[in-house]
């Protein structure tokens, strides 16, 4: 870790040029959404496997330290996206190289555009939660600190568990007999993999932007975690009707409601969910496997870290995948007369 030290220190100290900060910021917006993709992916599934606990994961997204993490969510989002399309072009178009400066610069323009109205669009749905809906309810600005401790820690023991599993097994291959030699007289260069991935980076950077900007637009503009859990609100995009169902049950219903919308026999939300679930953890993951092996110089602890990235990728894709096909109705008109009954929530928890 001495290496990643010396990098944040450096980077404190060097008044760097422009690209420099670029750089910095990629890494720094890419790691921060990665942290909240897994848990988003987590929690999303519990609306499938364990409605209460999504319904509590909603109630501590609306606590204000978690609010005050949305907003740092979308900027991060926003600056790397336009920065990596930025990467993606001037890598497709070498020559251009010259004038990366100049689309660093507009990437930062770029960003500030985009999130001064999202910001102000996101701060209404905030104000309006603390000024109208709280005291209607009764109720009244509160950190709840005990309701995001209890939010936290399944992700924090999860993660640990993680660590573990993968350091026994990094410990296990590292007195496999010939294995750590092979290991070490291999020569450095990329492989067939690093070649595809490098490509795929890329491709896949431009194939997230517009899923990952639709995605922001309906659940945080249009619509905000504020939203999920409002009694008689239609999700964006859902012909099933509003959200009927009552009491602590409202967060699960709203993701059903969503998923189960189907148009012309498919159901949209759950094929948009999947193509950005596959390429968003795989990009996300790919590229914490960069910033591993950049600073994770030590062999034991380079495994172990790239070891628990492939677990959480396995982990994320297939429970996942799993919570968006685990609903899908026997018949579209059946939803629908589940939805304007309030009984979705018996399709949420097959």
């Amino acid at each position: 870790m001495t290496s990643l030290v010396l990098t944040v220190t450096e980077t404190l100290r060097y008044r760097g040029k422009l690209g420099m900060w670029s750089w910095v910021l990629h890494r720094v917006a890419g790691a921060g959404t990665l942290v909240f993709v897994i848990m988003h992916v987590i929690d999303t599934s519990w609306a499938t496997f364990y409605p209460e606990l999504y319904a509590k994961a909603i109630e501590a997204y609306a606590t204000p330290l978690f609010t005050v993490g949305e907003f740092a969510l979308v900027a991060c989002v926003v600056y790397h996206a336009l920065n990596g399309f930025r990467v993606a072009i001037l890598d497709y178009r070498p020559q251009w190289w010259r004038h990366q400066a100049t689309a660093a610069r507009l990437v930062l323009l770029g960003t500030a555009l985009l999130l001064i109205p999202a910001f102000i669009i996101m701060f209404a749905h905030v104000l309006n939660y603390y000024n109208v809906r709280l005291p209607s309810e009764g109720r009244g600005f509160d950190f709840q600190f005990g309701l995001i401790v209890e939010a936290v820690i399944p992700f924090a023991v999860g993660t640990v568990a993680v660590l573990i599993a993968a350091g026994i097994v990094a410990g296990a291959a590292a007195v496999v007999p010939g294995l750590a030699r092979r290991t070490e007289n291999r020569p450095m260069k990329r492989s067939p993999l690093d070649r595809f991935m490098w490509s795929f980076m890329r491709i896949s950077g431009l194939l997230i932007i517009p899923l990952v900007f639709g995605h922001l637009i309906m659940l945080h503009l249009i619509q905000g975690v504020f939203d999920i859990t409002l009694a008689g609100h239609v999700p964006v995009g859902s012909t099933l009707g509003a959200n009927l169902a009552a009491a602590e049950m409202l967060a699960p219903n709203f993701v059903a409601l969503r998923w189960n919308t189907a148009v012309a026999g498919v159901f949209v939300w759950r094929v948009y969910d999947i193509m950005l679930l596959v390429l968003i953890v795989i990009h996300g993951i790919w590229g914490a496997r960069y910033i591993v092996n950049d600073y994770a110089r030590q062999r034991f602890v380079n495994r172990t870290l790239l070891l628990a990235l492939l677990i959480v990728a396995i982990i994320l894709l297939v429970v996942g995948s799993l919570a968006i096909l685990n609903t899908v109705p026997a018949t579209v008109e059946s939803l629908a007369s589940e939805a304007q009954t309030g009984q979705v929530l018996s399709a949420v928890g097959r």
